[in-house]
């Protein structure tokens, strides 16, 4: 994507079409620094956060970092706060917003 806020409106809209065939699905998104592995796929960190801060949402919902958060704070996007979290694997406590959408 070429901006935390337009990947959290694609999520929305996935959640939102697959949810009209009876499908739920859960959504996290965090941002930073990745790198491209020799078979096309993607690694780093980030894309670990990214996976944790996903299996803290429930079914229909999309969470996001704060680090994501703080990034689109001027889009019109709104969040309610989805409270301090660990992430297996991740040092720290991560701070986690739900998309009101």
């Amino acid at each position: 994507f070429d901006g935390p806020a337009r990947a959290i409106r694609c999520a929305c809209s996935i959640r939102d079409a697959v949810h009209q065939l009876g499908i739920s699905i859960r959504a996290g998104l965090h941002t930073g620094e990745c790198e491209l592995m020799g078979d096309g796929d993607i690694g780093g960190v980030s894309v670990h956060v990214a996976a944790r801060v996903g299996a803290k949402a429930g079914p229909e919902q999309v969470v996001v970092s704060s680090t994501v958060r703080d990034l689109v704070s001027d889009s019109g996007i709104e969040f309610s706060e989805f409270g301090t979290h660990t992430l297996k694997g991740i040092p720290g406590r991560w701070r986690l917003y739900l998309i009101n959408a």
